[in-house]
């Protein structure tokens, strides 16, 4: 099978993958603006005017080129080391873009810090993990293992952002605490608020173990039935809750519990928690931190709750027209939510479907993880369910995928369903399903949803977000490409052939061949996606340290930091498995 590459040093690893994300995101026109030269010791991009000039690699996902070596050259010196890379970048940058510069160094101390924690403690949690669930993460069975997928998925990088490890403003401490790659288990914290300052969704009733104020200890004017309680992160406790609170005009009525409540474990995207004693149900909180930049803030904004489960109501709707995906397709239960009005107090309650206590539910970021043994998860995966080949696991995978993903553009709708929202289950007795979540950012086309489902199409007005909705394909072809094609499809490819397990060519080709069969199966309302996907000689990539850091929005025009790209080649054309070595720019 091929065992996985040697580990690489975090500080070299960081600065590769640093350089190759700003490289591909054309940061001060490396790319677009340069020449790639052969030298002595391989190629270099070299800018325009030669002053600045990086040692690269032919790459071909998302980019032409990777970085070579953790260097660039600036004026014909080697600046070495990231820290003086960034600062010696920062000084060719725009003065208004500096402080983004500054930013995103920091930003990178604390993703090596992160990273540099990471290979000290993961022999430690693969053997607590082990003790918890056993040594085959394959069996790893029912909502609460799930949770140590997530656990061995946190120890990867993103596909895209190259600092995806780093939360900002967080010491090692608070790391070991709430972070899911340590797999803690820690009590929530809980306000009091008095009745009605909540606004709710959702009519299921809440769960038995929501506590009542008198429950967390408190005995306030009225009694129970005069106050609403909301699970807070102990993260989010102190001077940016006291500042929430102040800003909803709660602070002289709200009380904060002092007793700790509900023993809860991190999910991969860390602000969402499962309940340790009843995991079907995960809260999604507000954390006070950012992640995947600066502007990315792990807030919840009201709105997003809405759109959440707006989005929910539309894919069931799609899904209730599709009876061949009946069963096949899976979506945790996002109704049920409150908040104060303010972005720091608010609460998602998901509920996951039931029956999955003898199923593996793997999000596809956990794939490409080292198990405790110290093969994949996918090879583990592949000699329980697929008779010992992940190709053919990945091909499963595909079909079911691209079929329902195809389907939805088909009715007008684009997911970004990553790879974190979007886990793979699997059982003996059966073939492959798929479960999502989180569906507050996707993009609708109106005119062809309307068509599509005529009165069972949302009205315009279920959505907050006015970006949701647009008169035209392009904004879905963009997101479908950049979240299924690139994170949840092509990563995997590159990935797995990276490891040994396929060539490059034969993995592309196969994803090629399964969209061309799923456009083909939805047919002409689907032909945006040849055209965009399959055809197009460049494809959109998600240019987030330019859009989430380095820039302001104003300098940007990111209108959305997660759907703001540059481009990139196409690696689906046919013997497209190797990138041109002429030039790095079009």
């Amino acid at each position: 099978m091929g065992d996985h590459p040697v580990s690489t040093p975090p500080a070299r690893a960081l600065a590769l993958r640093v350089l190759s994300a700003l490289l591909r995101e054309d940061v001060l026109g490396l790319r677009t603006r340069g020449t790639v030269e052969q030298r002595a010791d391989g190629p270099w991009a070299v800018a325009a005017g030669r002053a600045l000039a990086l040692p690269v690699v032919p790459e071909g996902f998302q980019s032409e080129y990777a970085a070579r070596l953790p260097l660039v050259e600036l004026d014909g010196r080697p600046v070495d080391g990231l820290d003086a890379v960034l600062t010696a970048l920062a000084g060719l940058a725009d003065p208004e873009d500096r402080p983004g510069w500054t930013a995103f160094a920091e930003e990178c101390r604390q993703t090596l810090a992160t990273m540099e924690l990471h290979e000290r403690v993961r022999d430690e949690v693969h053997t607590a993990l082990t003790d918890l669930y056993g040594a085959d993460p394959a069996h790893w069975t029912g909502p609460a293992a799930a949770l140590a997928h997530d656990t061995l998925a946190a120890y990867l990088d993103h596909p895209v952002y190259p600092t995806a490890r780093g939360r900002s403003g967080l010491d090692e401490h608070q790391l070991r605490s709430y972070a899911p790659e340590f797999h803690p288990a820690f009590e929530l914290r809980w306000l009091a608020l008095p009745a009605g300052a909540l606004t709710r969704h959702g009519d299921r009733p809440l769960p038995r173990w929501w506590p009542t104020p008198s429950r967390l200890g408190l005995h306030l004017p009225g009694g129970d039935r005069a106050w609403e309680t909301l699970p807070v992160h102990p993260l989010t406790v102190g001077p940016a809750l006291d500042e929430a609170l102040r800003a909803a005009g709660l602070d002289d009525r709200a009380v904060l519990a002092e007793r700790p409540y509900l023993t809860v474990v991190p999910t991969l995207s860390m602000r969402t928690v499962a309940v340790a004693e009843d995991p079907v149900h995960h809260l999604k909180l507000p954390l006070a931190t950012a992640t995947l930049g600066r502007l990315n803030r792990r807030t919840i904004k009201p709105g997003t709750l809405r759109d959440g489960s707006a989005g929910q109501r539309l894919v069931e709707a799609v899904l209730a027209r599709e009876p061949r995906l009946a069963g096949r397709i899976l979506h945790a239960d996002e109704q049920t939510w409150a908040h104060a009005g303010h972005e720091l107090l608010a609460v998602l309650l998901r509920r996951y479907p039931a029956g999955l206590e003898r199923s593996v539910a793997v999000p596809l970021a956990a794939l490409l993880a080292p198990a405790p043994s110290g093969r994949l998860v996918v090879d583990h995966l592949a000699d329980r369910f697929s008779a010992g080949d992940p190709v053919a696991l990945y091909d499963a995978l595909l079909e079911l995928l691209l079929d329902w993903q195809t389907t939805l553009f088909g009715h007008g709708v684009a997911l970004e369903s990553h790879q974190q929202n979007t886990s793979l289950v699997l059982d003996e007795d059966g073939g492959p399903r798929l479960l999502y979540k989180d569906d507050d950012g996707p993009r609708v086309h109106s005119g062809r949803l309307a068509a599509a489902l005529g009165e069972h199409a949302p009205a315009p007005g279920e959505f907050d977000d006015t970006r949701i909705l647009a008169d035209d394909d392009r904004p879905l072809t963009d997101l479908f490409t950049t979240v299924t094609g690139h994170l949840c499809t092509g990563a995997l490819a590159f990935g797995l052939a990276a490891h040994g397990r396929a060539g490059l060519g034969e993995l592309l080709a196969l994803l090629r061949k399964r969209l061309t069969e799923a456009v083909d199966r939805t047919g002409p309302a689907a032909e945006p996606l040849r055209a965009a996907l399959l055809d197009a000689e460049r494809l959109p990539v998600k240019a987030m340290v330019t859009a989430g850091t380095l820039l302001s929005k104003r300098r940007s025009g990111a209108a959305d930091i997660n759907k703001h790209y540059t481009d990139g080649p196409n690696y689906l054309l046919p013997q497209s498995g190797s990138p041109p070595g002429a030039a790095a720019g079009r």
